[in-house]
């Protein structure tokens, strides 16, 4: 797609990052979450669910609320991920990490803050839902929630923090990226698809596929990650590197080298896009399948 892809990644962002300035314009709590929140990045979940909902036959304002809400509950993840009681770090996107700013305790409550208001956003989503679809947010609701909680990225931070120090192979990695990673992604796409029921019922086959592309699209990123911060600096990332090597934590470039995990970033993004072939979809999925391999390349 090349340039027309750049445009359309860029607008969509810009849709994200401008209704994301909405939330939390106040001071105190409320300038602790929108420190993180709108400390950068790609904006990635809320484009996965516009881009989705587009691709099912929607429009992708219809599910801008409900990226938004996963974005938030990211980004609650990201200030309890840096925390001293998890990886202790002091830098993310290029700036001091909420405790840092704020204060351990502060820092905490502005993540649980978060987590709240990514649930009242999804559930408060307006849209052209009839009938049935009136469930729409009820829908994405349930699919966050299932994401957020022990089955989903808090039981792959609780596996990840257990065995810090301790060896895993690559199947023990992969379910903990699946979870920790992969399910916030999963819940992108997979709500994405639900933004459109406003115009038509929703088709399993749509649902499947956008599944098994997030799940594969999630081991892809975290595999991209492990190389990032055993190669990159912190000046291109933004964040600390070497912290895994430094906290002995197994990663698969510890594991399998970064030759085998440059074969397993491409591998995986050939079946994310691939998985798109099976989905009934109304719109085109080409944006997500470049999508994929921009992310395979991303040097941040």
């Amino acid at each position: 797609m090349g340039e027309s892809f750049d445009r359309l990644m860029e607008d969509a962002r810009v849709l994200a990052e401008t209704r994301l300035e909405s939330f939390f314009p106040g001071e105190g709590l409320q300038e602790a979450m929108r420190y993180s929140l709108m400390a950068g990045g790609k904006r990635i979940r809320p484009i996965l669910a516009m881009k989705f909902c587009e691709a099912a036959g929607g429009k992708p304002e219809e599910a801008l609320d409900f990226g938004c809400g996963v974005e938030m509950l990211h980004t609650y993840s990201l200030i309890h991920d840096d925390l001293p009681c998890m990886d202790n770090d002091d830098l993310r996107r290029g700036k001091p990490t909420s405790h840092k700013m704020f204060g351990e305790c502060t820092a905490t409550l502005a993540g649980d803050a978060l987590q709240a208001a990514a649930f009242q956003t999804v559930l408060s989503a307006r849209g052209p839902w009839l009938g049935e679809g009136k469930t729409a947010p009820l829908a994405a609701g349930r699919v966050l929630a299932q994401a957020a909680g022990e089955a989903g990225m808090c039981g792959g931070q609780y596996l990840d923090t257990v065995g810090d120090g301790q060896p895993h192979t690559a199947e023990e990695l992969t379910e903990i990226n699946d979870k920790k990673t992969g399910a916030l992604l999963r819940a992108a796409c997979l709500m994405g698809v639900i933004a459109s029921s406003g115009r038509r019922a929703v088709d399993v086959s749509c649902t499947d596929a956008a599944r098994e592309y997030a799940a594969n699209l999630g081991r892809a990123f975290q595999i991209r990650d492990d190389i990032l911060d055993a190669t990159s600096t912190a000046e291109v990332l933004g964040k600390n590197v070497g912290s895994d090597r430094s906290n002995r934590k197994t990663t698969y470039v510890t594991l399998l080298g970064t030759e085998e995990c440059e074969r397993r970033v491409e591998a995986y993004t050939s079946r994310a896009k691939s998985a798109l072939d099976a989905g009934n979809w109304q719109g085109s999925t080409a944006f997500l399948r470049e999508l994929a391999d921009r992310l395979a390349r991303r040097q941040n």
